[in-house]
């Protein structure tokens, strides 16, 4: 029986294998036959290739971003100098320094005791503690980031889902939701947060002032969409507390006092949190590159993290930053930026603008709902390293606006609620449930609610940055 298991998922592999040569060769026939050049085409190709690899066999993600590099240089459709400047390695840094950073923050307890905190409320019902947990996942999606953030979130709502014999999948997924939408208030939010940051030259201010307010709006109408889907678990839970009377004995079990080493941490935190929301005016004041301060502050927060807790240096290193998944995004963003170097997003860039009739509205349109359908079947990070090359070429054609980034932002984080698969965050925590607690989350679990919340507040944010004039 094994090896008919075994013989199915190999001809799976071989077809896969097949379509991404195919898909992948075609690419670079038809868009040299439709007037690219022979470099235009092969970055074209080769990029289709790591794409199309990282969808069918994920596991080998980084392989492909190997071979696709080697192949680039290979064929001189980029120089070395080029490429390495393309890497965008100032992003892999402010990144890598971010993780060093939480992951002190998971040593010293940060996470549990906030947590705990909010958690030891009086009264508690149902509708409280759902709005609690999007409230709570929001604000931690945007403090740090949505993966940290969903690891703690489950955790907390399969000890209290546990204690009052409830079925915690409706509320975990209430929580990724809610995450999701969160990750896009901030640069800290999402990976690609930074990185349209720095390709777009906006400042922590600009996503303050613009990003935030769009993220609460889509969490607002996402809170009347999930009370009304959820209503009766909701109902559920609300008769189990009021049943077992217990909330104050849950807050004495759940309570976590602050200890020295915590508040030292989150010292560091805040102190790293408050330079990077100030960084644009004390750029300005000293005369920095814009993003310096941005981009290093979190080096010098780590830096010390690191003499403070020398013991666990390397440990924050090797296991708190995620090499993998950074080395992945730096090839990638350098294979995307060689389509840009090469004129390929040029092109493509010209076809979109003369389909649009070179309309505003149309390319904003068009910008932020491939961005949001993409990303509910790749992840985010490659559909917004895809678009950002295009959208510079749009600028270079005298078509740009800021609105398109704000698009590409949303249509990454919020496309990524539709499916299972649309984000990390999704991933992580039906994973955590489904290892913890045996319950298996069904595409169609998911999908029903996921679409509903993905086009509403995807058709909310397009219709803000439409019409709105503070975003024209």
């Amino acid at each position: 029986m094994s090896w008919i298991v075994s013989l199915s998922m190999n001809k799976k592999a071989v077809l896969k294998s097949v379509s991404l040569v195919f898909i992948s060769v075609f690419s670079g026939f038809l868009s040299y036959f439709s007037g690219f050049n022979s470099h235009q085409a092969i970055s074209l190709g080769i990029f289709m290739a790591s794409v199309l690899g990282t969808l069918f066999f994920w596991e080998f993600r980084l392989s492909f971003a190997f071979l696709g590099t080697a192949l680039l240089l290979m064929t001189k459709s980029i120089d070395l100098e080029s490429f390495l400047r393309l890497t965008t390695l100032e992003v892999i840094l402010f990144l890598a320094g971010m993780m060093i950073i939480v992951s002190l923050l998971k040593d010293t307890g940060f996470f549990a005791w906030l947590v705990s905190l909010i958690l030891r409320v009086k009264n508690l019902s149902g509708r409280k503690f759902t709005l609690l947990i999007m409230a709570i996942s929001a604000v931690l999606a945007c403090a740090v980031d949505e993966v940290t953030s969903i690891v703690f979130m489950v955790a907390a709502i399969l000890e209290i889902c546990d204690y009052y014999e409830v079925n915690p999948m409706p509320f975990v997924i209430i929580s990724v939701l809610s995450t999701n939408i969160g990750s896009a208030a901030t640069v800290l939010g999402n990976p690609i947060g930074i990185l349209i940051a720095t390709k777009a030259g906006l400042s922590f201010e600009d996503f303050l002032i613009k990003a935030m307010p769009l993220a609460v709006i889509s969490l607002g109408s996402t809170v009347l969409i999930l009370l009304m889907w959820f209503k009766k678990p909701i109902e559920h839970l609300d008769r189990q507390i009021k049943e077992l009377q217990a909330n104050e004995i849950l807050m004495r079990l759940i309570s976590i006092p602050m200890e020295r080493q915590l508040r030292i941490s989150l010292g560091i935190f805040g102190v790293t949190m408050i330079f990077i929301a100030l960084h644009h005016r004390i750029e300005t004041v000293l005369g920095l590159v814009p993003n310096t301060m941005l981009l290093i502050m979190p080096l010098i927060s780590a830096g010390f993290v690191m003499i403070w807790k020398w013991q666990k240096a390397r440990e924050y290193v090797e296991k708190g930053v995620e090499w993998w998944t950074l080395l992945f995004f730096m090839l990638l963003f350098a294979q995307a930026g060689t389509l840009k170097f090469t004129g390929a997003t040029d092109v493509f860039a010209q076809h979109l603008v003369d389909f649009a009739s070179k309309s505003h509205g149309m390319l904003l349109t068009i910008v932020i709902w491939m961005a949001s359908i993409g990303s509910s079947l790749l992840d985010n990070v490659i559909i917004v390293v895809t678009f950002i090359p295009i959208i510079n070429s749009f600028f270079s054609l005298g078509f740009g606006t800021e609105s398109l980034w704000w698009a590409l932002l949303f249509g990454g984080c919020l496309g990524g609620n539709i499916t299972l698969i649309g984000s990390t965050a999704n991933i992580v925590a039906i994973g955590i449930l489904e290892k913890e607690e045996q319950v298996r989350v069904r595409f169609m679990d998911w999908f029903g609610i996921g679409l509903v919340v993905g086009l509403t507040t995807t058709a909310v944010v397009w219709l803000a940055l439409s019409f709105l004039p503070f975003y024209k």
